[in-house]
């Protein structure tokens, strides 16, 4: 069976606000084999949700709309509900009693236009709502001479969960046939995505019944698989199939299949050789300290660092000579090496990390781009360097930086 959510609010077309009721939804039918088709997000203008809830009647199942379900003049769901259905709304007399009482225990008068969430779609169930004043409504209709599955849910999500879980779910698992969906996210570090597809696509597009998206965000891609079949064990089956072949066709660019992040891994084969990482950064600011230090327990391997912005602090800090940079230059193979083994002997880690390059917008020069990162990597043997110019704005850079430098330390220690 398919679904759409809607979520219903004009603030969610703004910069400030986002809809994330809809990710735990997802995520809830996804566990009873539901497969979410669209989501769709749609202001507070009658017509408009009229439209909307109309377009997804015609091409789903189950429609969930979240949100609209408030006291003032822009809360319209019920109402758009209602004529997108070509049914009446009716005003429930214990809801009204409810809503009273509720504003007694303010000590306030209810407010007349509070009235509206007493209002109910014929043939709807309400769904009571401990968590607020709005009742979600549950309805089991035809639209256009096919059953279709419809549940109005307040928008806050304190409110829109608990509401879901309680009253929805035990009503969708009555109704919808025994279907499972199973799940896999591989991950790989900085390679393209059209190479990635080049080698996996001759591979994943056998699999018909398995859905592959490729989804890549700064040196990080991530593949993930979903397979829906009549059980669990079918569907895990075929997608643990699919993603071992993967697996072997990305090679070492992999980092987890089992969807872990790469500071987490960094940190899994750092407490797999008993060593210890120190970094010194300059341009990512912290960035990567940021991410190992994100996982729990990764204080057991990570000594911590220092960020050396400042000439005179890579000095001071990380032990570089001033004579090295006055003739290499900040931004360059020779400093970043000598950051990485200066902060591993003044930690006393096994291995260092040193990052020097130029995040822009300014401070480039002919020779040395925005973009122009050089990344080091040592132990007490070997100190390696990677010099890359990555494109796009300073936190883009520094975020592509960070990757390489995590997925520089993870080959080191394969």
């Amino acid at each position: 069976m398919k679904s759409e959510i809607i979520a219903v609010g004009s603030e969610m077309l703004t910069p400030f606000r986002q809809d994330t009721n809809s990710l735990y939804l997802t995520e809830k039918l996804n566990e009873i084999g539901v497969t979410v088709a669209f989501k769709t997000i749609v202001g507070d203008r009658r017509k408009d949700l009229v439209g909307a809830i109309r377009t997804a009647l015609a091409r789903v199942d189950i429609l969930l709309l979240m949100g609209g379900l408030g006291p003032t003049e822009d809360d319209l769901t019920r109402e758009a509900a209602a004529e997108a259905l070509s049914i009446h709304l009716r005003r429930d007399a214990n809801q009204v009693a409810a809503l009273h009482a509720r504003a007694a225990t303010w000590r306030i008068a209810m407010p007349q236009n509070n009235l509206k969430q007493a209002d109910v779609l014929d043939g709807a169930t309400l769904l009571q709502n401990p968590h607020g004043s709005a009742p979600g409504q549950w309805l089991d209709t035809t639209f256009e001479s096919y059953r279709k599955l419809v549940a109005l849910l307040p928008g806050p999500p304190h409110e829109c969960k608990p509401l879901f879980d309680t009253e929805v779910m035990p009503r969708l698992r009555d109704v919808v046939p025994p279907r499972a969906i199973a799940t896999r996210t591989l991950k790989a570090a900085m390679i393209p995505e059209s190479q990635a597809d080049k080698l996996i696509a001759p591979i994943y597009t056998a699999y018909a019944d398995v859905a592959t998206t490729l989804l890549a965000h700064c040196g990080d891609l991530q593949i993930m698989l979903v397979c829906s079949k009549s059980s669990l064990t079918a569907a895990q089956e075929r997608v643990d199939e699919l993603a071992e072949r993967l697996e072997e066709a990305l090679d070492d660019f992999l980092y987890s299949s089992q969807g872990d992040t790469l500071e987490q891994i960094v940190l899994y084969y750092l407490g797999l050789r008993q060593a210890t990482l120190a970094v010194a950064e300059s341009c990512t600011g912290g960035l990567i300290a940021e991410r190992i230090t994100s996982v729990p327990g990764a204080s057991r391997a990570f000594l911590g660092g220092a960020v050396v912005y400042s000439d005179k602090l890579k000095t001071e800090m990380a032990g570089v000579p001033a004579d090295l940079i006055a003739q290499h230059g900040a931004v360059s193979a020779e400093v970043a090496k000598a950051l990485a083994d200066g902060i591993r002997l003044r930690t006393g880690a096994t291995l260092g990390l040193g990052v020097t390059g130029i995040a822009g917008p300014t401070g480039a020069t002919e020779k040395r781009p925005v973009g122009l990162m050089h990344i080091a990597v040592a132990d007490a043997q070997t100190t390696t360097a990677a010099e890359r110019t990555f494109r796009g704005d300073r936190q883009r850079i520094r975020e592509w930086a960070a990757q390489l430098a995590l997925d520089l330390v993870r080959k080191r220690l394969m």
